[in-house]
């Protein structure tokens, strides 16, 4: 037929009670950055011996949940009781489902097209910072309140980009999706350029960074741009069609904003910020991993 299917498959292991829930919404995000519509989930849990019944039936619990959210069916999957592991491992595997002519590729950036990003900077990584080191920011001097709001990031605005990619990809002329996850947005922004062979130039003043992330990126001494940011997604399109883009997304309840260009290669990857040009940072580890085993 016109379409085509396209796979994703990812283990995911945390020490979180929301593991299920995770590998659903993770698995769904890099189907729709492809332009498909998640529709099929699969699931194999391996689980620690020390794993209660109860402990089970709550992991089931949050995939249907998550599955449901997304309108995508549970069709299968592995469950077992595995020695020599210490926390459950979800190995998700997410189906969708995409005309062969709208399949969306990281490295179809173009130069002249303009960087859109939604929502902001940087959800889940200043969730779990909140969730798991609420002692250590109060300390700092972290408000409450901001600690509260931040530790409700992962449902609010939330950790999915579903919604977003399929809103981008239905009414624009869409080049490449990507969202930033490991790394923040500054890696995923290198991986869009690398992918693309292309360069950029980035305005920090345009990068909306969620007020909740900067104070708790200033009290623990972490750069925003290098922090997990799942929950945003980076859109490349024709410069022209960008405000276009940006009022359509606002009008579906999806704040968004155009931070830069894509340049030819020769240009680099270039941050604009109060003190002139640089080239955007790297980050070898996630700020998140960083703070966690310092």
């Amino acid at each position: 037929g016109d379409s085509i299917l396209v796979a994703k498959t990812d283990p995911i292991t945390l020490a979180s009670d929301m593991i299920g829930w995770y590998a659903v919404q993770i698995n769904a995000n890099d189907v729709a950055c492809s332009g498909a519509k998640p529709r099929w989930f699969m699931a194999t849990l391996l689980l620690p011996r020390t794993y209660t019944e109860n402990e089970i039936s709550t992991l089931f619990q949050q995939i249907l949940e998550a599955c449901k959210q997304l309108g995508v069916s549970l069709i299968g999957g592995h469950t077992e009781i595995t020695q020599g592991i210490s926390q459950p491992i979800v190995v998700g595997c997410m189906l969708g489902e995409v005309h062969k002519d709208r399949v969306i590729t990281t490295n179809g950036a173009r130069p002249g097209d303009s960087i859109i990003i939604t929502k902001g900077i940087s959800i889940e990584g200043s969730a779990l910072l909140a969730r798991e080191s609420r002692e250590q920011l109060l300390a700092s001097g972290v408000e409450p309140s901001c600690i509260d709001k931040a530790a409700d990031f992962l449902f609010t605005p939330g950790i999915s980009i579903v919604k977003d990619a399929l809103t981008a990809c239905s009414s624009s002329q869409v080049h490449s999706l990507h969202d930033p996850t490991e790394g923040g947005l500054a890696t995923g922004l290198w991986e869009i350029s690398k992918a693309s062979n292309t360069g950029m130039l980035i305005s920090e003043k345009d990068i909306p960074v969620l007020p909740e992330c900067e104070s708790i990126c200033k009290s623990l001494g972490l750069d925003p741009l290098g922090l997990l940011a799942s929950g945003a997604l980076l859109i490349t399109l024709p410069t022209t069609d960008a405000q276009e883009l940006i009022g359509t997304l606002s009008s579906n309840g999806i704040p968004a904003a155009e931070i830069g260009y894509i340049k030819e290669p020769n240009f680099g990857v270039m941050l604009e910020g109060k003190y002139g040009l640089k080239t955007l940072p790297t980050f070898e580890r996630d700020e998140l991993a960083r703070f966690l085993d310092d």
